[in-house]
């Protein structure tokens, strides 16, 4: 199981989340920031547990994200 954080507010909408995960993240028409598919929000923070088959383009993600604001643990 993994444990996916992300902090939607500092998000600059680079696309690049989506560029390695479009099944997991979308942007939004609304602003252009990138929306966890799925994710729960909390004070702006959103999570979501997945499975660990979702490792490898969740690592993408991450790794593509310049603001540093998608951060995982596996269980």
């Amino acid at each position: 199981m993994i444990s996916i954080t992300y902090f939607r507010k500092k998000c600059i909408g680079c696309n690049g989340c989506v560029e390695a995960d479009p099944s997991r993240w979308r942007v939004s028409k609304k602003d252009g920031k990138c929306n966890l598919v799925g994710g729960k929000e909390k004070k702006g923070i959103y999570t979501l547990q997945v499975g660990n088959e979702e490792l490898q383009t969740l690592e993408a993600a991450s790794k593509n994200c310049p603001s540093k604001i998608i951060k995982f643990t596996v269980k």
